[in-house]
C-alpha cells in the first residue's frame, strides 16, 4: 500500500505492508517478463531444449504467486484494526476499477480490426479477454467489500475460507452455468481458452488473503517465514497423496500451486534482506512492468510487437538479453514517471488539482 503523499510511481519508497511481499512480486515479475519474451522469440529448436522445458514447468508458479501475494497484501495492510477495512474500501474499489480499465486497455485490437471483424462475438472475445489484471481487479473489489462487512476475527476467517475453498470447488459448476451467457460473462467466469477466469483463479487471491489473516499475529520475517513454509509444505504433501488433475477447473491444481506459492513466500521471508531487497523496486513497479511490456512483446492496436517482427527465431542467450533489456527499459520508464510525478508535486498550485494517489497491485500472465 502506498503511503499518503507518495506518488503512484514512487518506486524508491519502502513498502510498509510486509518485508517479503514486494520481493516476492519482484521475483514473479522478472519471471513474467523473461517468460513472455522467451515464449515469443525462442526458435523451435531451442524451445525443445531440456533446460527450457524445465523452465516452462517452473514458470507455472508466476501468475499464482502474483494473485496469492496480492490477496496477502490486502489483508496484511489492515493490521489489527477492525475499522480500517471500511475506511479503505473506497480506495480499494477505485484501485479495482483502475486494474479493470488497464486490463482491457492492453487488449485493444485497434480500429482496423474493429472495422474488419464488425460487432460480433469474435470481436467481443478480443475486446473482453479476461486476463490477470481483470481477475485481480474483480477479486480486489469483492475482497474489499467482504473485509469491510466481516469485521470479527472468526467471521472474517470464515468468509475468506469460503471464498478461497469454494471458488475452486465450484469452478466446474460455474463454467457450466455461464455457458449459455454472453461471451463477456463466459470470459470472466470461465470457458475453454479463457486466460484467467475468476473460477478458479480468484481462489489464489483469497487463499493469500486467508493466509495473511491467519498469520497476522506472527511477526514478519523468520516467524512468518517458518509458518508459511510449513503450511506450503503441508499443502504439497496433501496434494501429493491425491490424484493429480491438471484441468483448468481443477481445485487440486489450485491447492498445489498455493502450496508452491507459500513455499516461495516463506523462503523470501527467511532469506536475508540483503538478497531480497534488490527485487523490491521491481515488485512495487510490477503493474507498470506488466502494462508496458505486453505491447512491446505481443503488439497493440494493430501494431506488431516482437512476436510479430522477430518471431520464434532467436537462441537462448540472445532472447535472454532481449528480455533483460526490456525489463530494464520498462523499469526505467516507470522510474521516469515517478520523477516527473515528484517534480509536478513541487509546483505551488499543484495541490489544488492533484488527485489522491491510488495504490495498485500487479499481476502477470502465466
Amino acid at each position: 500500500m502506498t503511503r499518503p503523499g507518495t506518488s503512484l510511481f514512487d518506486l524508491r519508497t519502502p513498502s510498509p505492508r510486509h518485508p517479503g511481499l514486494d520481493a516476492a512480486r519482484g521475483l514473479a515479475v522478472v519471471a513474467m517478463v523473461l517468460g513472455h519474451t522467451l515464449d515469443a522469440l525462442l526458435s523451435p529448436e531451442m524451445r525443445a531444449h531440456p533446460w527450457v522445458q524445465q523452465y516452462w514447468t517452473l514458470r507455472g508458479i508466476t501468475a499464482p504467486l502474483f494473485l496469492l501475494v496480492a490477496g496477502f497484501a490486502v489483508v496484511a495492510a489492515l493490521g489489527t484494526s477492525r475499522e480500517r477495512a471500511g475506511q479503505m474500501m473506497g480506495r480499494r474499489l477505485r484501485r479495482a476499477l483502475l486494474l479493470l480499465f488497464l486490463g482491457y486497455f492492453v487488449h485493444w485490437p485497434g480500429w482496423g480490426t474493429v472495422h474488419w471483424l464488425g460487432w460480433g462475438e469474435e470481436l467481443r472475445a478480443l475486446l473482453f479477454s479476461f486476463d490477470a489484471l481483470q481477475c485481480i481487479g474483480v477479486s480486489l473489489g469483492v475482497g474489499a467489500i467482504v473485509l469491510a462487512l466481516a469485521r470479527g476475527t472468526w467471521t472474517r476467517a470464515i468468509a475468506l475460507a469460503v471464498l478461497a475453498v469454494g471458488i475452486p470447488l465450484a469452478s466446474t459448476w460455474a463454467w457450466g452455468a455461464a455457458a449459455p451467457g454472453p461471451i463477456e460473462l463466459r470470459q470472466a467466469v470461465g470457458m475453454p481458452g479463457s486466460r484467467f477466469p475468476l473460477f478458479p483463479w480468484a481462489g489464489f487471491f483469497f487463499a493469500g488473503a486467508l493466509t495473511a489473516h491467519l498469520s497476522r499475529a506472527l511477526r514478519p520475517g523468520w516467524p512468518q517465514g517458518l509458518a508459511l513454509g510449513t503450511l506450503g509444505a503441508g499443502l504439497l504433501a496433501v496434494t501429493s497423496r491425491l490424484s493429480a488433475d491438471w484441468s483448468p477447473t481443477s481445485a487440486w491444481l489450485v491447492a498445489f500451486r498455493v502450496g508452491e506459492g507459500l513455499l516461495v513466500l516463506g523462503a523470501i521471508n527467511l532469506l536475508p534482506q540483503l538478497l531480497t531487497r534488490p527485487l523490491a523496486p521491481l515488485g512495487r513497479a510490477s503493474l507498470w512492468l506488466y502494462v508496458l511490456h505486453l505491447p512491446v512483446v505481443y503488439g497493440w492496436a494493430g501494431t506488431a510487437g516482437l512476436a510479430g517482427r522477430v518471431g520464434p527465431t532467436l537462441g537462448l542467450p540472445t532472447a535472454l538479453l532481449v528480455g533483460i533489456t526490456l525489463l530494464a527499459v520498462c523499469y526505467g520508464i516507470a522510474w521516469l514517471g515517478q520523477r516527473l510525478g515528484r517534480s509536478g508535486r513541487k509546483t505551488p498550485d499543484s495541490s489544488a488539482w492533484r488527485a489522491r494517489p491510488l495504490p495498485v497491485e500487479g499481476g502477470a500472465r502465466s
